[in-house]
């Protein structure tokens, strides 16, 4: 079919710059040689391209000692520089944007954009193609090959996809996008921060990318409704909090999740955790333990989730209950629930504890909620003590007593109105294993803590650490140096995975 009609006009990009940006060094810890087998960190995500194999973890540098006056004067320089933090636009990018700019207009005269959507973008290449050189021919504009075919993927990109977004979108090392307004991008990169090279036209240009990604999950995003939770198509989690609240102009903050299947192994390669610690946790999957993931933002939570969901039997039936959906389990039987925002007349919203109660009515073996705020914690403890054995989730804590802390915190949010004691007997009855995962000030995600909940003493829940990791020191480039280090304790879960023949591997592997 023609795509080609009568259509308005577009507005052009301003150009712009900004002075060298550079990222702080960290600080360096106290001298001294780390133990050996002590091994560097390397950040899991983002996963390697199917055709490389994961890096091994490389031997720690030898670190240096550290004077306080050098430690002083870092301080100094970082008090001392300045930074814009504009996005600027060079070299070869800059030359295909300004010729976009004079070309956008001349081929919205020529196209109906509503009736290219409906083509798939290789289909638009072709029907671009003469377009774009009539209109160079009439702006007496000769571009080569390789600028010709960058121009029509940036002119598909404005009117299919998400404009300058989908560079840092296809780039498999990127691992989180922050767009602060139309002149400042942050991306992540092997767990360190620095600007993008990407810009907006203006204010207005990036709010109709925004309204563009909200709407392709039936949410909503305008000043009446200025926040927004949505994702994209492989499940990376976006959100969009626009002005008046966001005073920069439209903020975007988009998860990247990789495409390829992350298992524990691969995080076990990456240096996130032991070899131990490694088999402990596939046994903990297994055996229908009950799981609570504990950690920061950014730590690697969710990547730890869908890594344990790999030891979920293929025959068990699991649903995943979410605000957005965003976890990508690797079973055959799996049902993903997502929660429905209240209208504009603050009717009809859905939260989690609502699709937990019903969840309980659909015949499932495991139940697992992507995050836990509030009262919902009671119903998934319901749901733990009630024959779902080896439900999981994950919640925001730096250690795993105050996981279990805020947990008690969260039921007492809610309307329910039962002991403080009781409560915490519920939380000591029902999980099995809090996992820490942490994310370290040299970009690496490490599993810092794996902890047993073993009952009350008292009105206080009793635990028992099976593995720590320690830090031991810094090298010379940045890397955190530290170890894995196993209690040798006997694991009070060992009568669970007694039960389904592994209790002589998990107490070798917690010994």
């Amino acid at each position: 079919m023609s795509a080609f009609g009568k259509k308005g006009n577009a507005g052009g990009l301003k150009p712009g710059g900004r002075p060298a940006f550079g990222v702080a060094r960290p600080m360096k810890g106290a001298g001294g040689n780390p133990a050996p087998g002590a091994r560097g960190g390397e950040q899991f995500p983002p996963i390697p391209n199917e055709d490389t194999k994961p890096a091994a973890v490389p031997s720690p540098a030898p670190s240096r000692p550290t004077s306080s006056a050098d430690a002083i004067d870092r301080l100094n320089e970082r008090m001392t520089s300045v930074n814009t933090g504009e996005s600027e636009v060079g070299g070869f990018e800059a030359s295909v944007h300004k010729i976009k700019e004079q070309v956008l207009p001349r081929l919205l005269e020529r196209v109906d954009p509503e009736a290219a959507a409906t083509l798939s973008k290789e289909e638009l290449s072709e029907e671009f193609r003469p377009i774009i050189m009539e209109v160079l021919a009439e702006l007496k504009v000769t571009l080569n090959r390789r600028e010709q075919f960058a121009l029509e993927k940036v002119l598909i990109d404005e009117l299919l996809g998400f404009g300058p977004l989908e560079e840092l979108l296809n780039d498999p090392d990127v691992s989180d996008i922050m767009v602060n307004g139309p002149d400042q991008t942050y991306i992540e990169k092997k767990g360190k921060l620095q600007l993008a090279p990407i810009r907006f036209r203006d204010e207005q240009h990036l709010f109709q990318i925004a309204q563009r990604i909200v709407n392709q999950v039936g949410r909503r995003v305008d000043q009446t409704t200025p926040l927004a939770d949505a994702r994209l198509k492989d499940g990376s989690r976006v959100n969009v909090i626009v002005p008046p609240l966001s005073l920069r102009g439209t903020a975007i903050s988009i998860r990247k999740f990789s495409e390829k299947p992350i298992t524990l192994d691969m995080l076990r390669d990456f240096g996130s955790m032991s070899d131990k610690m490694c088999t402990a946790l596939k046994i903990a999957g297994a055996c229908r333990m009950n799981i609570v993931i504990s950690g920061g933002t950014g730590s690697g939570k969710t990547t730890m989730l869908n890594a344990l969901s790999k030891m979920i039997d293929p025959g068990e039936r699991v649903l995943t209950i979410e605000d957005a959906a965003e976890l990508r389990l690797q079973q055959p039987h799996w049902l993903p629930l997502e929660t429905r925002p209240p209208n504009l007349e603050g009717q009809g919203a859905i939260t989690i504890g609502d699709l937990v109660k019903n969840a309980l009515r659909m015949r499932p073996d495991r139940i697992i909620l992507g995050e836990i705020r509030g009262a919902e914690c009671f119903d998934l403890l319901a749901a733990m003590n009630t024959g779902h054995d080896g439900s999981m989730c994950t919640l925001h804590a730096n250690s795993p007593r105050e996981c279990l802390g805020r947990m008690e915190n969260m039921i007492l949010m809610g309307d329910i109105k039962i002991p403080k004691e009781a409560i915490s007997r519920q939380i000591a009855e029902s999980v099995d294993l809090i996992v820490q995962v942490k994310r370290l000030r040299d970009g690496s995600r490490r599993t810092t803590n794996i902890t047993e909940v073993i009952g009350m003493e008292g009105d206080v829940i009793v635990t028992q650490e099976l593995f720590k990791f320690e830090y031991l020191d810094e090298s010379e480039d940045g890397k955190i140096l530290g170890e894995f280090r196993s209690s040798g304790l006997r694991p009070y879960t060992l009568e669970k995975a007694r039960q389904f023949g592994f209790d002589q591997a998990y107490l070798e592997a917690c010994l």
